[in-house]
């Protein structure tokens, strides 16, 4: 666990780096690669190092972890390092979670790789395993102007917390944590084992900070909204409640009995929200109480507005043949700050995928045009803080030529999703050629309708959400059908839920249909031009869904859903996206409950 005397207020430097860990990888690692270690030891001890195993043999995807989507100029040129030094596809990846993924890697580059990010202060310490995962938070948190705190030093130091806390080494299941910067719910508190939203209240004559907590969310298999723990608790109370619901989240001994069911959500729902409360309240009245760090030692003090460029005198104006497109990225892309004459840019990351080249671009950005760092999003994106409104087009001409510059970072053409079975043990199907193959063809329909644009769309690999299908007012999740002794790539399909910012999070219904992979495309086209051809004056997507039930969309692509049988002519629907052999579901054993 962090403490006082290790905290450093460095931007991108949130969590202690411990060179004697590397040489504890090293050590094992080779004892393992040398038959000295049993494979299941090994994989715990790995995890916790943020290397986790792919479906392909011997080799690693390195997640590193970046508390709030917090990243630096100098950690982004590192990026752009490594993905060209140690991975084979020359990249790495935005996860939901706002991390940084790098697939690929053979384990005995491992310890250079990691030592190699942590130069500049980047950490992968448990990014994987049973342990309390990277803590997200609102990437426009401390320049928002609905915000009543910045959220960045409290999320930092909840962070710091955690780490190699000998209470959460080994918790029934993995435990997520997310930090909103206001009412707008940017970071979807709804689906996290712990989620906190400013408050402040007047107690005593005096303007306390505090947090609305929401405790018990989840996807997954079994998504579940959270539930409230308290309305209000102070900031310099809300790790030791923390800590209380860890504490009978790790004590939790029937949740150990089936891993598929030992997220804290099982236990909020089988108690229900009340007795969860009652369960907090009895257990802050232990011993435990007077030792806990106080949070003022490991906050994250760090003036970011000292490090912002100044205001140019000028501003640099578009051409007359750029003006269109600049203006229509600024609608989409960009941001006000509460700091007068500045604005937070999002640059789109097509699936999340960055190159050297773009990792290196987006840190030159940084550095001539905004305050050093960034914050990537959990919908796979990074926001440019701290950019004059003056060099707008500066900035917008710069992500063209990184091929970054695409508009609409919040519109149905940007599609989110997990890597699936490009490296995921337990993918079922390729969801990243599928995410490419329905926004090139969203891209073809030209949508020009402002709610149509506004539909947002989500793909998991599997059914365990990684890509957030839950949530998208059209969601899919990788299943597979059968046609006699053959195997047809396909997905489920979810419709109705919500991530937009500022609108209630909300769930998604299951259609009752399964549909084969390479139709999904043309399904997705029908379901968008039926919903302009239902709705009433004014509904959203979802409004027309919730009035006209789910029938009519599962009616529009009934032709869709049926199984193909298996011919010349029908050879291409037994192939996955972006793949070249027949479709074989290979589902290993998947690492996160390891």
């Amino acid at each position: 666990m962090t403490s006082i005397s290790q905290r450093v207020d460095v931007p991108g430097r949130i969590i202690p780096i411990v060179e004697q860990e590397f040489e504890d990888f090293r050590t094992e690692a080779t004892a393992f690669l040398d038959g000295e270690r049993e494979e299941a030891t090994f994989i715990g001890f790995r995890l916790k190092q943020g290397v986790y195993g792919q479906r392909q043999p011997g080799r690693q995807m390195i997640r590193v972890k970046l508390p709030f989507g917090g990243v630096t100029a100098d950690q982004l040129d590192r990026f752009g390092e490594v993905a060209e030094r140690y991975t084979p596809l020359k990249r790495g990846h935005i996860t939901t979670r706002q991390n940084f993924q790098f697939h690929h890697i053979p384990l005995q580059d491992c310890y250079d790789f990691l030592t190699a990010i942590a130069e500049t202060g980047s950490s992968s310490r448990e990014a994987c395993g049973n342990v309390v995962r990277n803590v997200t938070g609102d990437p426009w948190a401390g320049v928002r102007d609905d915000e009543p705190f910045d959220i960045t030093p409290y999320a930092a130091a909840f962070t710091r917390y955690w780490v190699r806390n000998p209470l959460t080494q080994l918790l029934p299941r993995k435990f997520k944590v997310t930090f909103s910067g206001s009412d707008a719910d940017a970071a979807m508190t709804a689906i996290h084992d712990l989620g906190f939203i400013p408050r402040i209240r007047e107690i005593d004559g005096e303007q306390v900070r505090g947090f609305k907590v929401m405790v018990g969310g989840g996807l997954s298999t079994m998504p579940k909204d959270a539930v409230l723990l308290s309305e209000f608790i102070a900031v310099d109370d809300f790790l030791v409640h923390s800590e209380a619901v860890l504490r009978i989240f790790e004590r939790a001994d029937e949740l150990r009995k089936n891993r598929n069911k030992a997220r804290l959500k099982y236990l909020v729902t089988r108690v229900g929200e009340e007795e969860f409360r009652a369960m907090v309240a009895q257990e802050l009245e232990g011993d435990w109480t007077e030792q806990c760090t106080p949070v003022e030692g490991l906050l994250h003090i760090d003036d970011e507005a000292a490090d912002a460029p100044a205001l140019p005198a000028e501003s640099v104006a578009p051409n007359d043949d750029e003006r269109e497109a600049f203006e229509h990225w600024r609608s989409t892309n960009v941001r006000a700050q509460r700091q007068a004459g500045y604005s937070a840019v999002e640059a789109r990351v097509e699936q999340g995928d960055l190159t050297p080249e773009q990792f290196r671009g987006l840190a030159t950005i940084l550095r001539e045009q905004g305050a050093g760092w960034a914050r990537t999003t959990q919908h796979q994106n990074i926001v440019l803080r701290w950019i004059p409104d003056a060099e707008l087009v500066t900035v917008w001409r710069a992500l063209g030529k990184l091929g970054l510059d695409g508009a609409g970072v919040a519109e149905i053409t940007n599609v989110v999703s997990c890597p699936g079975t490009d490296s995921c043990k337990l993918g079922i199907t390729s969801s990243m050629g599928l995410n490419r193959a329905v926004q090139q063809h969203l891209v073809e329909m030209k949508i020009t309708d402002e709610r149509s644009r506004r539909i947002l769309v989500n793909i998991s690999g599997c059914p365990n959400s990684c890509g957030m299908h839950h949530i998208g007012n059209i969601g899919f999740h990788g299943a597979m059908l059968k046609s006699d002794d053959r195997q047809v790539p396909a997905y489920n399909v979810f419709m109705g839920g919500e991530r937009r910012e500022g609108r209630t999070l909300r769930l998604g219904t299951i259609l009752k249909l399964r549909l084969p992979a390479k139709r999904v495309p043309v399904a997705t086209q029908r379901w968008v031009e039926l919903y302009e051809e239902l709705r009433s004056d004014g509904e959203e997507f979802n409004e027309t869904f919730d009035r006209v039930g789910r029938a009519p969309f599962e009616q529009a692509v009934q032709d869709l859903t049926l199984t193909p049988e298996f011919s010349s002519d029908s050879m291409q629907e037994f192939i996955d996206w972006e793949r070249d052999g027949l479709y074989v579901m290979e589902r290993g054993e998947g690492e996160c409950a390891v």
